[in-house]
């Protein structure tokens, strides 16, 4: 009999203990994520659902996800969150962690407390110190993105325990030290970014073969093969402490390596070679003296010649310029660079051979690739408001400060009187105008749904930041078309030519950006952020159709008769031919009739006639994730396998087909 009520106290103990444990660690999760927000949103209006009265999981707190009552997501990117991440310490069963685009600071070292976390994507803020070598704890990891912040040090070699690792960002650090070994080994990797740093040594020849050049450019201390320069004694003993210098292309021209033993010259060894010294530089100096004036004479042939030449499109003016008389400029041969990453002199960019991309309102644009073999884009303006030197590096600063994985960055811009240009990064993968509407027949590749969305959904998400980053001063794009829609490298959406509506009489500005127009604009003859919005619905009303915008047949049949877009296909959905409105390419599509019907309602929402009547960008960006944008699988049975997470879509599985 006793020994049954033993067994029988046993089971009540065993019950009540399972019974409160989730109840405790959920009010664990909530206290973690209240102290979180203490120090991140100070004044409480980012995270306002975030009360003291509810709890995380049973409020659906803003970002935050959960399986069983215990926390599993927290997913707060873009959000101007400021201060420490560590009271996320604590959140133990944690599986994504997404706070991209913040401005939080501290260390990294809170994370390795968070055992199974699998997808941390922490790039753009202000995290500093070294990455720590706890990280090796986290041996569920499959991504980890700590690029664009402040970290220092060496690349800890425990991270080799990673094995499931698939990708690893760390480009835009101040990393120092040699590449370990342990990367070319991690079974699993396939994304693999150093790019930026302070890296020095030899580059192992694999690495570059496996996840190509870019992944390591813009470490000075690195060498190995083109386009690195070749290894030296010099290269691979400089200790990382010190500055580091870039090696010479011509091993040559280095100082040949120091000997422990000297032989002493005799007097008439040292005669004779002060004597051929003199001899080699007077013969230098005549040829010198030669070439100067073959080159002035072959310049001056060259002036009266065609030159028809792409590179020296703007670097021939350019030189004119810079030599001229511009009384408002004092520095007219130097970039300036909102980043220190990556610089370049103006030569540099004047000798850069240079490809004529595109001719727009507002100049002319090229690709230039400079002599290390990185590509930039430059932006010739041309006609812009003739404004001074400090007008117009208040315009730059306004548009060179925002910082977002959908908006191109603007790298440097160069200022005179008569020249103006601006560099950017150089967006390999076209436009999505070419996409949309660049070969319509045979051998045409059509653009499918999945991709049309995550590009749309990219585009407003690179719209919706400009909006909240300038939502004092009401700064809108002024030019959102579908050609300004521009593809990285990973295939990322990200919006172009922002700010160039600054550079503008803004009498003028409507007319001379060409955007999608809004109907107050005509009148008003201002650009506005909710004008923005309407274009917005118009790129989407694109995408929808596959039919570029005020190039439209009447519904009526009358090839004469042209319409714009909306007015289009509110008269095809007015008559119930909703089946009409949309590309022909995506009917092929099976189970997506809903998503097409909803997306063009939010398309039409954007194009109401009155302002006030159309949603903000921020809410357009909602609209779309509760379309089609997925959370990412957590659970158990996550197939790791799958490469299709990308970092600009952390919370989904769209990925481009």
């Amino acid at each position: 009999m006793l020994s049954q009520m033993d067994l029988l106290f046993s089971f009540l103990l065993l019950f009540l203990s399972t019974s409160l444990l989730h109840p405790s660690s959920a009010a664990n999760d909530t206290a973690a994520l209240a102290s979180f927000r203490s120090l991140a949103d100070i004044h409480g209006a980012l995270l306002s659902n975030w009360t003291a009265t509810t709890t995380a999981c049973t409020a659906n707190w803003l970002g935050i996800n959960c399986t069983n009552g215990r926390v599993t997501a927290v997913s707060l990117p873009f959000l101007n969150l400021r201060g420490p991440i560590t009271a996320l310490s604590s959140l133990d069963q944690l599986r994504l962690l997404d706070l991209r685009g913040n401005r939080l600071n501290g260390t990294v070292a809170p994370l390795a407390q968070c055992l199974n976390l699998k997808l941390v994507y922490l790039s753009g803020n202000d995290f500093s110190g070294e990455i720590p070598p706890e990280m090796s704890s986290l041996h569920r990891l499959l991504r980890l993105d700590l690029s664009n912040n402040n970290l220092r040090g060496p690349i800890p070699s425990q991270l080799s325990n990673l094995s499931r690792l698939l990708t690893l960002n760390l480009q835009n650090n101040q990393l120092s030290g040699q590449i370990p070994n342990f990367l070319d080994s991690l079974p699993h990797l396939t994304q693999l970014n150093l790019s930026n740093n302070e890296l020095s040594g030899m580059l192992p020849e694999s690495l570059p073969s496996r996840y190509g050049n870019s992944s390591f450019s813009g470490n000075q201390g690195l060498c190995g093969k083109t386009p690195l320069p070749n290894c030296s004694r010099t290269a691979d003993t400089q200790p990382s402490s010190l500055p580091k210098i870039t090696v010479p292309s011509n091993p040559s021209s280095l100082p040949p390596p120091s000997k422990k033993h000297h032989k002493r010259l005799s007097k008439g060894e040292i005669i004779a070679l002060v004597a051929a010294n003199t001899l080699l530089l007077l013969m230098i100096a005549t040829l010198c003296c030669c070439c100067c004036k073959a080159s002035t004479a072959a310049s001056s042939t060259a002036a009266g010649s065609d030159g028809r030449k792409r590179s020296s499109s703007y670097s021939s003016e350019k030189k004119a310029h810079g030599s001229g008389g511009d009384s408002d400029s004092t520095d007219k041969s130097k970039l300036v660079f909102f980043d220190r990453k990556k610089q370049f002199e103006l030569d540099d960019l004047l000798r850069a051979s240079a490809e004529l991309l595109g001719k727009g309102s507002l100049g002319t644009v090229y690709r230039a690739v400079l002599d290390d073999g990185s590509a930039v884009a430059v932006k010739r303006l041309k006609d812009s408001n003739p404004c001074t030197r400090k007008e117009f590096e208040q315009y730059m600063d306004v548009i060179g400060k925002l910082r977002h994985p959908n908006v191109v960055k603007l790298r440097a811009y160069y200022y005179a009187r008569e020249e103006k240009l601006l560099v950017y990064d150089y967006l390999p993968n076209a436009s999505l105008h070419s996409l949309l509407h660049g070969i319509r027949g045979p051998g045409r590749i059509p653009l499918d749904w999945t991709t049309r969305i995550s590009l749309i959904l990219g585009a407003a998400r690179g719209l919706s930041r400009i909006h909240e980053e300038y939502a004092g001063s009401r700064i809108p794009h002024g030019n959102v078309r579908s050609s300004n829609v521009l593809l990285d490298k990973n295939g990322n959406a990200c919006i172009s030519d922002f700010g160039l509506s600054l550079l503008l009489n803004p009498v003028h500005a409507v007319a001379r950006l060409g955007g999608y127009i809004a109907p107050e604009q005509g009148e008003m003859k201002r650009l506005s952020q909710k004008a923005d919005v309407y274009s917005f619905g118009v790129l989407l009303l694109e995408v929808l159709t596959g039919k570029a915008p005020s190039q439209h047949p009447s519904p009526t049949g009358e090839e004469e008769a042209v319409v714009d877009l909306p007015k289009w296909v509110r008269s095809v959905v007015r008559d119930e031919w909703t089946a009409e409105v949309f590309d022909q390419e995506l009917l092929r599509y099976k189970n997506i009739e809903e998503e097409l019907v909803s997306m063009l309602h939010v398309a039409m929402a954007c194009v109401m006639a009155q302002p006030e009547k159309r949603p903000a960008m921020g809410e357009v960006v909602r609209m779309i994730e509760e379309i089609r944008v997925e959370q990412s699988p957590l659970g158990e049975d996550y197939d790791e396998s799958r490469n299709s997470l990308s970092p600009s879509l952390a919370t989904t599985e769209d990925g481009f087909v």
